[in-house]
């Protein structure tokens, strides 16, 4: 039997990335999926899924979207892209803190039994060159250009703990690290760094131009890969134990570049490093061994094969 069988589970953000993934892995299960709508609408349909209009800085409507369920995914929010952290740095914070107190409380109030949280394996951590673990989260504060938003994300994890002492709510804690796959933002002002070099190697343009000198280090994980990660971590340690979903491996931006740029047949075009706009940190590597350990989580969809199946998505998007 599935863990989500005869379950209510309730996926806040559930129009936007992480959330309609969610939605559409929990489709395949016997589950009724409950989806609070507010400013868009769904980008995924079954007849698995209950919309319920609400707005979630709201505590009313969020114990009416609250009522009844079984397990929570709490994907609402604002993401923070790299222009966003440097040059509007409030914009992700205040609502998102709002939105999660307002969830945890109607949780608790609701007698839901799990919630799953997203902290952050990106900014939340020190200015570590090595591959950080769970344990270093709180040694130092966020690197500078996260300080705002990377403490939000800690202070998430601490409003998680919180609800979980004071009642039966149990808690997962993922700190995620770079996520990309269908239903990606590809708008420019707002996307991370794989939807935009992907929509930028489509649009055709040469030079193409890239931020920061190519030599900056992350850790990406196909968006199917976070939410089998999410599962497992809902399932077997809803502990307020936070655990590190990532691939634990090394990809330069550089190399993500060139591998987009052959995959959309752009093998000729020139590429120029632009050192000027803001790249944030250099490095950030991630230890997965508690998920591992834990979970039995480990990635399945290589970096080749997850870019291949975002560019197919995003191509059919816009035709």
């Amino acid at each position: 039997m599935n863990y989500f069988d005869g379950k209510t589970v309730l996926v806040t953000g559930g129009t936007g990335f992480v959330g309609t993934n969610f939605v559409k892995e929990l489709s395949n299960f016997n589950v009724k999926i409950i989806v609070p709508i507010h400013k868009r609408e769904l980008s995924f349909k079954s007849k698995k899924i209950h919309t319920i209009n609400a707005d979630l800085t709201n505590i009313d409507d969020c114990l009416k979207v609250c009522q009844n369920v079984d397990y929570i995914f709490h994907a609402a929010g604002m993401v923070s892209a790299a222009r966003m952290t440097v040059n509007n740095p409030m914009t992700a914070i205040s609502t998102n803190l709002i939105v999660t107190l307002r969830i945890l409380e109607a949780a608790m109030k609701q007698n839901v039994k799990k919630i799953l949280l997203f902290s952050s394996g990106t900014t939340g951590y020190p200015q570590y060159n090595h591959a950080v673990t769970e344990d270093e989260m709180f040694n130092d504060d966020p690197a500078e250009v996260y300080y705002g938003y990377g403490w939000s994300r800690r202070y998430t994890e601490l409003l998680g703990n919180f609800a979980s002492k004071k009642s039966d709510l149990k808690v997962a804690i993922c700190r995620p690290t770079g996520v990309y796959g269908s239903y990606d933002d590809f708008d420019p002002s707002t996307s991370h760094v794989i939807p935009a070099l992907i929509k930028r190697a489509i649009d055709k343009e040469n030079p193409y131009v890239v931020w920061g000198d190519g030599e900056e280090i992350r850790d990406f994980l196909h968006i199917k890969d976070l939410i089998r990660g999410c599962f497992l971590l809902l399932e077997k340690n809803a502990n307020s134990d936070p655990v590190n979903i990532g691939s634990g491996k090394e990809y330069k931006i550089k190399d993500i570049v060139k591998i987009i740029l052959n995959l959309t047949d752009n093998k000729d075009t020139k590429i120029e490093f632009d050192n000027t706009k803001p790249t944030t940190i250099p490095v950030r590597k991630v230890n997965v061994d508690k998920a591992k350990k834990l979970l039995g989580f480990e990635m399945k969809i290589s970096l080749e094969d997850g870019l291949k199946e975002t560019i197919d998505w995003y191509k059919k998007k816009i035709k």
